[in-house]
């Protein structure tokens, strides 16, 4: 599996901005996909995740402001971003696994367990 980010880019705080991931194939019934972000020097942080069956979570530092939302027919998740703050710059990344096991955004092993990455898309936001 391939994962692709695109939607990027440079944009005011309070703006507003839509990643797309897309996916070469998807071979798992059940599954799961999200949304991570990281700074230089810094762990991955996930931001929204998303299970076979549409439950989602969120960061709490993200709720209210992101939706994450999948459509399947093109094989593809999206992120939703408004109110962008200074706070949100950085690389975010696409991932997903085979299961839902702990599929959690606020999960701190989260990131370990994704068996697909793609190579990452960079949001910058400006104050």
């Amino acid at each position: 599996v391939q994962l692709v980010e695109s939607g990027g880019g440079s944009v005011q705080a309070g703006w507003s901005l839509t990643l797309s991931c897309v996916a070469s194939e998807f071979i798992y019934s059940t599954y799961c996909m999200a949304w991570f972000r990281q700074t230089a020097g810094e762990e991955p942080e996930g931001v929204a995740a998303i299970v076979d069956d549409g439950n989602t979570t969120y960061a709490d530092s993200v709720k209210g402001r992101f939706t994450i939302s999948q459509d399947n027919a093109k094989n593809t998740l999206n992120l939703h971003m408004n109110s962008l703050k200074s706070e949100d710059t950085a690389t975010y990344y696409c991932a997903a696994k085979r299961g839902r096991y702990d599929c959690y955004a606020g999960s701190p092993s989260l990131p370990y367990g994704m068996d697909h990455w793609g190579k990452g898309t960079l949001v910058t936001i400006s104050s």
